[in-house]
C-alpha cells in the first residue's frame, strides 16, 4: 500500500510536471520572464517546454533552419545559475527566441535561405541579437527564410492549414509563434514579409518605422526599404521585446540617438477618448477578396465614430511603380554578382528580379526617389488628423499551395514610407483561418500606436 501510494505520487508529479512544460510553451513571454525572474519556474523549465513543443510540431510545420536542443539548453542553464547568483536581470531573461535565418548569430550558422551559403558560420551577432542576449534571451534557432528574404518560397507549412501558404519571407518565425514552439521570434520586411505572414498565421508583428532597429549584422536587401522587426502571441509581449531591439547603432547611419520609449507603459494607458482612425482601402483595393473586403467594411462599421473612411489622392496609385523600381534596383545591384558566380543555384525568380533590376536607368531610379519623398511628405500631415489607419494586411486568407508566399501590395505602401506597422490577429476568414488586421501609424510614433492597438483590440473580440 506504501509503495503503490509511493507510485501514485511520483506519477502525479511526473504528470503535473508534463503539463507544467505544455503550459509554459503556450504560456506569454512577460509572465514567464516575471516567474523567471522570481524563481518560480526555470528558464531550463520553459526552453524544455518550448523543445518539446518544437519536436512535436516541426515534422508538420518545418518553421525552423538550424535547431540545436543541447545548445538551446545550455544557454537556458547558464541563465539560471547566473539568476541563482544573484545577477542583474534583463527584461527578457531566460525567455526563448527565434532568430530568422538571414540575421547574423554568432553560435548558429546563417544561410540566408539558399545553398550557396550552406555552412556559413558568422563570427558575431548581428545588434538586434546582441542586445536580445544583453537582455537574457535565449537565442533557441534560426527560423525558415525565402531564398534571400525574397519570394523563392521555403519548407515552412502554415500551422493553421498546411495546405497553405504561412507568408513570406518571414515564414518561419511567424510559424514558429503561431505553433507555439517559440513565444517570441524576429523577421525582416522590405515589402510585405513581417506584416503578410503575422495575418497568414494569426499572430501579432510590429515592422517598426525605418530607423528605429538596427539592421547591422543582417542580410540587406534595400537600405531604404529594410526593416527587421519582431512576431508575438499578444501585444504585451511584442512590447516587451520592442523595448529590448530599438535604439541607436552607429553600424547602421539610418539609426538615431534616442530615449528608448516605453512601449509597455503605452499599452497600459487607457485613452480618456476614443482614437481616429482612417479606414484607407488604398488603390488596390480591388485586390482583397470579397470576403476580406465585406470583414473590412463591416469593422470600420462597427467602430462607429471613431473610423472614418478616407481615400488616398489618386497620386499614390503610382508608389506600387515606386517601391518595386526601388527594389529591383537595390536588390539587382545586391545579389547580381552572386547570380552571375552562381548561375542556376540561384532561383529563377531572383534572377529574373536581378534582370529587371539591371535594366532600370539611374535617371529613373532616382526619380522614384525624389517621388517617395514627395508623396511621403504629403502624407504625414494626415497623422495630425488620425492616430491611425486602418487597412488589410492581406489580399484574404493564406492562399492554397506552396508554391507563392502570397501577395504583399497591402503593405508595399508603408514600407516605403518607413512608417510603423502592425498586424493584429483579430478577424477570420474562410474556414476559420486567420485574417489580421493592419494598424499603421505615423513615423517614429511607434509607441502610439501601440496605444492606439491596445484600444482596437479591447474593442474588438476575434470574429
Amino acid at each position: 500500500m506504501v509503495e503503490a501510494r509511493r507510485n501514485a505520487k511520483v506519477n502525479l508529479k511526473t504528470r503535473m510536471s508534463v503539463l507544467m512544460k505544455n503550459d509554459l510553451a503556450a504560456r506569454p513571454a512577460a509572465s514567464v520572464a516575471q516567474d523567471i525572474a522570481n524563481g518560480v519556474v526555470s528558464s531550463e523549465d520553459y526552453v524544455r517546454a518550448c523543445l518539446d513543443r518544437i519536436s512535436s510540431a516541426e515534422p508538420q510545420v518545418r518553421a525552423f533552419a538550424h535547431l540545436d536542443a543541447v545548445h538551446a539548453l545550455d544557454q537556458a542553464r547558464a541563465r539560471d545559475v547566473h539568476r541563482q547568483q544573484g545577477g542583474a536581470l534583463g527584461p527578457l531573461h531566460g525567455v526563448p527566441v527565434a532568430i530568422k535565418d538571414i540575421i547574423d548569430t554568432s553560435d548558429y550558422p546563417t544561410e540566408y535561405g539558399s545553398p550557396i551559403f550552406a555552412g556559413r558560420q558568422p563570427r558575431h551577432d548581428a545588434t538586434i541579437v546582441a542586445r536580445l542576449r544583453a537582455a537574457g534571451a535565449v537565442i533557441i534557432g534560426k527560423t525558415v527564410t525565402t531564398e534571400f528574404a525574397y519570394y523563392s518560397p521555403g519548407p515552412t507549412r502554415n500551422p493553421h492549414d498546411p495546405e497553405r501558404t504561412p507568408g513570406g519571407s518571414s515564414s518561419g518565425s511567424a510559424a514558429a509563434v503561431a505553433a507555439q514552439m517559440v513565444p517570441l521570434s524576429i523577421g525582416s520586411q522590405t515589402n510585405g514579409s513581417i506584416i503578410r505572414p503575422a495575418s497568414y498565421c494569426g499572430v501579432y508583428a510590429l515592422k517598426p518605422s525605418h530607423g528605429l532597429v538596427s539592421r547591422s549584422g543582417a542580410l540587406e536587401l534595400s537600405r531604404i526599404l529594410d526593416h527587421l522587426g519582431p512576431f508575438a502571441r499578444n501585444l504585451q509581449d511584442l512590447a516587451l521585446i520592442v523595448e529590448t531591439l530599438v535604439g541607436y547603432d552607429p553600424q547602421d547611419e539610418d539609426t538615431r540617438p534616442m530615449a528608448v520609449p516605453a512601449y509597455r507603459l503605452a499599452l497600459a494607458d487607457k485613452l480618456a477618448t476614443a482614437p481616429r482612425i482612417a479606414f484607407v482601402r488604398t488603390p488596390n483595393w480591388p485586390k482583397a477578396d470579397e470576403a476580406t473586403r465585406e470583414a473590412f467594411e463591416r469593422l470600420a462599421r462597427d467602430l462607429g465614430d471613431a473610423c472614418v473612411a478616407f481615400d488616398l489622392p489618386a497620386d499614390y496609385a503610382q508608389a506600387w511603380t515606386i517601391i518595386r523600381t526601388l527594389m529591383v534596383v537595390d536588390m539587382g545591384h545586391r545579389f547580381g554578382p552572386i547570380a552571375d558566380r552562381h548561375g542556376d543555384a540561384v532561383s529563377k525568380v531572383m534572377r529574373d528580379l536581378i534582370d529587371e533590376g539591371r535594366a532600370v536607368t539611374a535617371m529613373r531610379y532616382l526619380t522614384a526617389l525624389d517621388q517617395r519623398r514627395t508623396l511621403a511628405t504629403a502624407l504625414a500631415p494626415l497623422f495630425s488628423q488620425f492616430d491611425a489607419i486602418l487597412t488589410p494586411p492581406a489580399t484574404g486568407v493564406a492562399p492554397l499551395g506552396h508554391g507563392s508566399t502570397g501577395d504583399p501590395s497591402f503593405c508595399s505602401l508603408w514600407t516605403l514610407f518607413g512608417l510603423p506597422a502592425m498586424s493584429l490577429p483579430l478577424l477570420q476568414g474562410e474556414g476559420g483561418l486567420p485574417l489580421g488586421v493592419q494598424l499603421v501609424g505615423g513615423r517614429g510614433a511607434d509607441a502610439a500606436l501601440f496605444r492606439t492597438a491596445q484600444w482596437l483590440v479591447d474593442q474588438v473580440a476575434p470574429r
